[in-house]
């Protein structure tokens, strides 16, 4: 199962911004802004691939020395439930590891929980609403 860190601005980073706007951002009617875009560039970008297909995809986005952000957590269709997630969540964790990274935090949506509990992440404080859906923060100790 081949992971790689992707370069931004790359044509795996498009397949990644493509991925993800089909998986999370269509279905809520949203799109990204080149803003949004410009300001993954100091990001870790993380793909999975199949025979060259991106299949899944997530960011890590530092928050403080020893704090990583994952967001954008995407998996294509038809294919969830199948590992990839678990493996992509892996690599990332050992990433943020390498880099320093003590505390990894995400805000998962709320249909995410079990998934997210089940790698040893928890809930911290109250649901709320970003991008018009139910989410948690979680988090969990590198």
């Amino acid at each position: 199962m081949p992971l790689q860190i992707i370069d931004h601005g790359s044509v795996q980073h498009q397949q990644m911004v493509e991925l993800r706007f089909q998986m999370l951002r269509k279905p809520l009617g949203l799109t990204f802004t080149k803003e949004d875009l410009e300001a993954e560039k100091n990001d870790i970008l993380i793909g999975f691939f199949d025979d060259g297909k991106l299949e899944g995809c997530c960011i890590l986005t530092k928050q403080d020395a020893k704090t990583v952000k994952l967001r954008q957590m995407a998996v294509l269709s038809g294919l969830q439930g199948k590992g990839i997630g678990r493996v992509l969540m892996t690599f990332a964790e050992n990433i943020a590891r390498d880099r320093g990274y003590r505390k990894l935090t995400m805000h998962a949506r709320k249909t995410a929980l079990g998934f997210y509990e089940k790698l040893g992440y928890s809930a911290s404080g109250s649901e709320f609403e970003e991008v018009t859906i139910p989410h948690f923060e979680m988090e969990k100790e590198l």
